[in-house]
């Protein structure tokens, strides 16, 4: 998506180093290095554009914290983007990104798109965030 979203996982994985007494600084350069999860799911929702809008923007502070900069969407689009505790314990940090754009007068399209950097075991945290995030959305 953009290069924010890969500097959010690694300042939020440095911080979680920190956190717990290790150095953080080398945590954000190896977390650069190391690959993402990444899933996007596409939904109609069945809102009204701005209600659609203030839907995904209220599942997405339940489930984590708002955080910016977010990609300049086009004319009828609103970019939403939150980080989201995912993996094992909540404890991998999901950038996840909801586009949502105009469909009509009675629905609105989303791109749900969630990132999660993977070690050396593979939790596929990206992918079952946007997976629940997305029943949340779709309820």
């Amino acid at each position: 998506m953009d290069d924010h979203e890969d500097r959010i996982l690694a300042d939020e994985l440095a911080a979680l180093a920190a956190a717990v007494g290790a150095w953080g600084g080398l945590t954000r350069v190896v977390a650069k290095l190391m690959r993402k999860n990444v899933h996007e799911i596409d939904l109609v929702v069945a809102l009204p554009f701005e209600a659609t809008v203030e839907r995904v923007a209220s599942v997405l502070e339940q489930a984590g914290r708002r955080v910016g900069p977010v990609p300049y969407p086009g004319d009828g689009q609103r970019t939403i983007r939150a980080v989201v505790g995912g993996g094992t314990g909540g404890m991998n940090p999901v950038v996840v990104t909801a586009r949502v754009t105009y469909g009509g007068a009675s629905d609105s399209e989303v791109r749900l798109r969630a990132a999660a950097k993977e070690g050396l075991i593979r939790q596929r945290a990206g992918e079952r965030t946007a997976t629940r995030l997305a029943a949340l959305l779709t309820t």
